[in-house]
């Protein structure tokens, strides 16, 4: 693990908020920003899909912003147009407005500004802060220097008014992509290698998603993010740890050129999260080579793979919350928040009964033809659910695995002689099985007890085993997907390792023809139940439908997460 960070493994206080902090400084009296309203921004770069990282700057930026009554704007980082696709425009969009956040009529592009980036370039060759070099990549890298030496650049005295015109013939097209670049003239000796004159304009004759062939020059980010935020009045650009060696660039664009307003930038610590990948060049790997079914697959850790997973924004959000805000980074259990999912699922999900391997058990003494109706809660942690209707008869579906013809020591089940409750319904005994020529158990026998109707003994006997049970002439039929972690270790991008040699064989488990109450049948997503003993699974927000019900689990009932 990187000296740098450190694993979460207990549930976290919540802690305080240093960006919040500052803020508070800074709107009081006397502060910087005093009298201002507190106005962020979410910027994301349009050329992947929204991760759970990508969740808690989200929550930071737009959370921030709600908690000081002020607003955050949503803008694509459109600048390099070899990456963006206004897919990813619209999904980031749509994953935005799931967690529970709105922009308003706040959404821009960076792209909007790239006259006004060219002006302020121009503005720097001017006050001569800045120049064309030639200098190829190559040559640049050769040209850097080293702690103890000077980068130099040949072209760094050029006259102002010589950089001003071949800047201008680079707009034009007349040189080919790499010939040039304008870098900004700040210090060739700096300790901070981001000040060492960088590139901010290159040339690459590439069609962009918006402005199409209208520019052959883009600006690098470090000069055209800080441009953006003054741009729109940023009072508080928060930004993620490795942008903290950037912030003396970012002061600089904004102190050096005349633009309308001097945002501050803030960092704090990614996310970093066990048992998964969260870069995006690796979940790109992971979908083009099809080692997903997609950007939703459940499997992901993208907010759209997380919300077919069955994810829900509160459990999300409240992760995001608990974890905290820290200038220092570190891994958390992915099983914290598989906790918060728990949590918010335990007082919402509707519970009903499901078996996914099915065996059939035959009452025996119960009368042919007869079907009984029993009324049972929806939700014990939510009495306005109200209840339900499930119907009983002499067939119903169990587990396979509640039925064991020589029991192990300590098994509570059905075997022959043994009283298990039928949860709601009966007390019965099991008195024997029947099996095909494979030797496998197709069918289990029992008599139920009639006195004890609703589960209860009324001779006081004790029955331990409680199992769960569909009615065989009244139930539904469903596709079960049982997933599990993508990677075989809980670190599979760190040191020296290939993620993809440590993917797992088993994390998908596709199941058939599995049983579940009739009531169900019609349901749609977003919808999730803890299906009794079993779980907590979603609709599929994309292969279920009508007479073919396809359900995720979401997560298990057992809590892993290590609790103080």
């Amino acid at each position: 693990m990187p000296e740098n960070k450190k694993p979460v493994a207990e549930e976290p206080v919540m802690a305080g908020n240093f960006i919040h902090d500052i803020i508070e400084e800074e709107i009081a009296e006397g502060g910087r920003c005093e009298g201002k309203k507190v106005h962020t921004r979410f910027p994301p770069e349009p050329n992947g899909y929204l991760h759970i990282g990508h969740a808690k700057a989200i929550c930071i930026d737009f959370g921030t912003a709600e908690k000081y009554k002020g607003i955050c704007n949503l803008r694509m980082d459109d600048t390099n147009p070899t990456k963006e696709d206004v897919e990813y425009v619209d999904a980031i969009k749509e994953d935005i407005h799931w967690l529970g956040f709105d922009w308003e009529d706040r959404f821009y592009y960076a792209s909007e500004y790239f006259d006004d980036m060219y002006n302020y370039a121009v503005e720097l060759i001017k006050k001569g802060l800045a120049y064309v070099c030639e200098l190829t990549p190559e040559q640049m890298r050769e040209n850097r220097g080293d702690l103890s030496t000077p980068a130099k650049s040949p072209y760094r005295d050029r006259p102002i008014e010589e950089s001003l015109d071949l800047f201008e013939r680079m707009k034009n097209g007349e040189f080919e992509d790499g010939k040039m670049t304008l870098r900004a003239k700040i210090d060739l000796a700096s300790g901070n290698f981001n000040m060492r004159d960088p590139v901010i304009y290159r040339i690459n004759r590439l069609k962009h998603h918006r402005t199409g062939d209208k520019w052959c020059i883009y600006p690098m980010y470090d000069f055209a993010h800080p441009i953006e935020d003054a741009m729109e009045g940023i009072t508080h650009s928060l930004c993620s740890l490795e942008f903290e060696d950037h912030r003396l660039l970012y002061d600089w664009v904004v102190n050096n050129t005349s633009v309308p307003s001097k945002p501050r930038q803030i960092e704090f610590a990614r996310l970093g999260i066990n048992n998964t990948v969260m870069s995006k060049r690796k979940l790109r790997t992971l979908v083009e080579q099809n080692y997903v079914s997609g950007w939703d697959d459940p499997r992901m850790p993208t907010l759209c793979g997380l919300r077919r997973r069955g994810y829900t924004p509160k459990s999300i959000r409240n992760f995001c919350d608990r974890i905290g805000v820290s200038k220092v980074n570190s891994i958390v259990e992915y099983s914290f928040l598989e906790h918060c999912l728990r949590e918010d699922l335990n007082e919402s999900a509707r519970r009903v009964m499901a078996v996914i391997n099915p065996v059939k058990l035959v009452i025996t003494n119960y009368p042919e033809g007869m079907t009984e109706e029993f009324k049972v809660e929806n939700n014990p942690n939510r009495p306005e659910d109200g209840e339900r209707t499930i119907t009983f008869s002499r067939e119903c579906y169990i587990e396979a695995e509640d039925f064991m013809e020589e029991p192990i020591k300590g098994y509570q089940r059905l075997y022959p002689g043994n009283e298990v409750r039928l949860k709601s319904t009966y007390i019965v005994r099991c008195t024997g099985c029947k099996k095909d020529e494979n030797n496998k158990v197709v069918e289990v026998y029992a008599e139920y007890d009639p006195a004890t109707r609703g589960g209860n003994t009324p001779d006081g006997r004790k029955v331990r085993g409680t199992i769960h049970w569909v009615d065989a002439n009244n139930c539904a039929e469903a596709e079960v997907r049982l997933y599990d972690s993508l990677f075989t270790v809980p670190d599979p991008d760190t040191g020296d390792k290939n993620f993809l040699d440590y993917l797992s064989e088993n994390s998908l488990k596709v199941i058939n023809n599995c049983k579940i109450e009739k009531s169900v049948e019609n349901v749609e997503a977003p919808m999730s139940f803890q299906f009794m003993r079993l779980g907590y699974f979603c609709v599929d927000n994309k292969d279920s439908k009508p007479g073919h019900l396809v359900f995720n689990r979401s997560v298990s009932l057992k809590d892993g997460f290590k609790k103080k």
